[in-house]
Parts: structure tokens; C-alpha cells; sequence
């Protein structure tokens, strides 16, 4: 089923769309996948916020056409998956991580805004650790400075109360024995 001409500039106007609050772009071939893998793939890509897109090349040129991602155009060529996510890791880490268990599924190259990537620098892009990470790590470092402050402010009345227990503990233990004696 071919679609009319209407169809294909409403896939072309969504691409850009999506292509217009996108982050980064991957590109995979998936030639002789199944019907089963290419179902788990959208499955984990959308669980992940990834829009993932198989369409016509001539489609996605018209896309990109426009878009920081137009260096892009000279590498769509073959049958294409489209992994666009607004987190410049996301897609990689998605599509890598599914090539490693599919390997049907190869990674041909991508992009960031205004930067054409190879499938190498895809893979080293996968291995970033995502957004999220990487505040918890920031906030874990900015919180560690007055973590370690209060427990030092802290430290000072239960060093004393350890002292008074101990102090308590040691005139209750003189007294015990002065009573046995008497």
C-alpha cells in the first residue's frame, strides 16, 4: 500500500516535527529482522522516550532538509530505523544496547545538532551516563560538603554525651563496690 501524497507530507511535517525538539539522532539499518524484534525494539524505545520511525529515505531527506540534522542526509541510505530523542543519549543507548543482543540490527551513524557522528562515536555516545544520572551524581556531590558539615556539628554535643555517660558510669561503678563492702 503506497501512500498519497497527503500521507507522505504528514509523515514528512511529524518528522520535522519531532526533528525540531530533538536532541539527537540515530540511524540503524535493520535488514532480515523480524517482524517479533522490531516490535520489542518500538516497545523499548517508546518506554524510553524514543520516537522510532522506519519510513521511506526520500521521506526523511525532505525531513532533515531544514533541521540542524541536514548533514544527515548523505548517510540515509539502505533500510533505516530512526531513533529521535530529546536527551542526546537516549536513542543511542537504546539502539546500542539492542544491537548488542540483535544483530541484525546495525548502527550506521547519527547525529547532534549541527554534528554528523559515525556508528564508533554512537556507541562511545551510549556509554554516557544519561541526564538523570548525571544530576543524582551532581547533587550528590554539592550535598557532600554540608553532609559532612552537620555530622561535624553533630559530633560535638555527642561527643559530650558520650563523655557524661561514661563519667555516670564509671561513679556508679565506684559506688557498687563501696556497698559490697559495707
Amino acid at each position: 500500500m503506497s501512500l498519497t501524497l497527503q500521507d507522505k507530507q504528514a509523515v514528512v511535517a511529524e518528522l520535522s516535527a519531532e526533528l525540531g525538539k530533538a536532541q539527537s539522532v540515530v540511524i540503524a539499518e535493520y535488514r532480515g529482522m523480524g517482524v517479533s524484534a522490531m516490535t520489542e525494539l518500538r516497545r523499548k524505545a517508546r518506554a524510553e522516550g524514543v520516537y522510532l520511525k522506519v519510513l521511506k529515505n526520500t521521506l526523511a531527506r525532505r525531513a532533515v532538509d531544514g533541521t540542524p540534522f541536514k548533514a544527515l542526509a548523505d548517510q540515509l541510505v539502505g533500510p533505516l530505523a530512526y531513533g529521535i530523542s530529546a536527551d542526546p543519549v537516549k536513542a543511542a543507548k537504546v539502539l546500542d544496547e539492542f544491537s548488542k543482543a540483535n544483530d541484525k540490527l546495525v548502527i550506521r551513524g547519527g547525529a547532534l545538532p549541527d554534528q554528523v557522528l559515525s556508528a564508533k562515536e554512537i556507541q562511545g555516545l551510549a556509554r554516557l551516563p544519561s541526564r538523570e544520572e548525571l544530576l543524582s551524581k551532581l547533587m550528590g556531590t554539592m550535598q557532600a560538603p554540608v553532609a559532612k558539615f552537620v555530622q561535624t556539628l553533630n559530633e560535638v554535643p555527642a561527643r559530650f554525651v558520650r563523655t557524661a555517660a561514661a563519667v555516670r558510669d564509671q561513679k556508679q561503678g565506684a559506688e557498687a563496690p563501696a556497698e559490697a563492702a559495707a
